[in-house]
């Protein structure tokens, strides 16, 4: 149940758990910042345009890159 949970996943993506919750940690971090850029963009328009499409751009084609 343990490898089930907390290991396969990472081991499918050719990391160990520590490696694979930096990487996903690290996401959650962009992804926040990108939500965060297209709420400010969608009260102020001039602001942020392209920011957060390019961030999603950026995460996937590291993801793509990496063994899916």
């Amino acid at each position: 149940m343990i490898n089930r949970i907390f290991l396969n996943h990472p081991r499918s993506v050719d990391e160990n758990y520590a490696e694979h919750a930096v990487f996903a940690g690290g996401f959650a971090f962009k992804l926040l910042g990108a939500g965060l850029a297209v709420l400010v963009h969608a009260i102020i328009p001039c602001l942020f345009e392209k920011t957060a499409s390019k961030m999603i751009t950026q995460m996937h084609e590291r993801l793509h890159g990496r063994g899916h």
